[in-house]
């Protein structure tokens, strides 16, 4: 049974994660700060999930206490960038509040997974992940036949460095495709960086992607790294890529063609390997017509669409996914 050590200050949420994951089957112990977390000889669990601002030391520090075991990072939205740091310290990933149980328990089952299977990877082929050797099925659900054919094709596209355009109504799964995309391709052990663009306001938006130099706006009274440098090297997932506004897009568009990133307020571009995957839930193409959306951006993205069945789609799978809610809904 894997044991995980939960590092949390505030009661509600220490409580509420350790009972939900104590129901899928876990030993669990936790601790509120890292000092406290000391005690339970952190280096001895399969997985750390810590707050990332903690009293004393910040979660962060987690990482040196525990250099044997993978960190997951928990973090407010607004203190994305700090995570987005951590990652680049050692986090294996980060998660955002408020999160969904789902949400949780797909990140800590992803995270086991790697860990277990990475022995064997580094004996028999150390140039792939472990995760290239597990199967979407693992990361999503679905028994009937469409969501069988996206099984096929994420199996066939993730290896490459293929573009993609993930396509479906909200609650289909996109982000949860994205990330399967990025466990089974060659770029697992390095980040995947999730960026909601419909959640960054407009005015920001260009600055949270590409980063900014000291003085480039009023407030910026630091240089700050941009969410694609941070992917270096790993994936980006941009959701609602149909939100994108404008001049954020032909900078975007820049990246795709060139490989090259500018932060705002600088001069000097500099390059950046980055896999692409893009969701929306709106048409894109239509939105090209309209001048929404820039028509070569559009097809620089849609190198590869996988389309995401509603529910209505598949009522095979109806009772299935009903199990499962409950069983979730019954652990909370």
């Amino acid at each position: 049974m894997p044991r995980i050590l939960i590092v949390e200050d505030e009661d509600i949420i220490r409580s509420a994660v350790r009972k939900l994951l104590q129901h899928a089957g876990y030993e669990v112990a936790d601790a509120v700060s890292v000092e406290d977390a000391e005690r339970h000889e952190p280096d001895t669990f399969d997985l750390v999930i810590t707050d990332l601002r903690l009293p004393g030391a910040a979660g962060t520090e987690m990482i040196n206490r525990a250099p044997n075991t993978p960190v997951l990072i928990m973090t407010s939205y607004a203190s994305l960038r700090s995570a987005v740091d951590s990652m680049k310290m050692g986090a294996v990933d980060y998660i955002a509040k408020p999160f969904d149980h789902d949400e949780m328990l797909a990140a800590v089952d992803s995270i086991l997974s790697r860990k277990s299977q990475q022995p064997q990877q580094d004996v028999s082929s150390p140039d792939r992940t472990a995760a290239s050797e597990s199967d979407p099925a693992a990361i999503m659900y679905g028994q009937c036949e469409p969501m069988q054919q996206v099984f096929t094709l994420i199996r066939k596209v993730a290896p490459t460095e293929t573009t993609v355009l993930i396509n479906g109504e909200s609650g289909t799964g996109k982000e949860l495709a994205a990330r399967a995309l990025h466990l089974l391709s060659p770029r697992a052990t390095k980040p995947l960086i999730s960026v909601n663009c419909a959640a960054i306001p407009e005015s920001l938006i260009e600055s949270e992607l590409f980063g900014h130099e000291k003085g480039a706006f009023t407030g910026a009274v630091s240089a700050r790294t941009g969410l694609i440098e941070a992917a270096d090297g790993g994936s980006l997932f941009l959701d609602e890529i149909g939100e994108l506004p404008a001049e954020a897009q032909a900078r975007l568009l820049r990246v795709l063609q060139e490989s090259e990133i500018r932060k705002v307020g600088s001069t000097q571009s500099r390059t950046v390997d980055v896999r692409m995957i893009a969701a929306t839930h709106r048409n894109l193409k239509a939105m090209t017509r309209t001048g929404e959306f820039r028509e070569d951006l559009y097809y620089r993205l849609n190198v590869m669409q996988i389309r995401l069945p509603p529910l209505r789609e598949r009522r095979s799978d109806v009772l299935g996914l009903a199990r499962r809610f409950l069983k979730r809904q019954a652990a909370r």
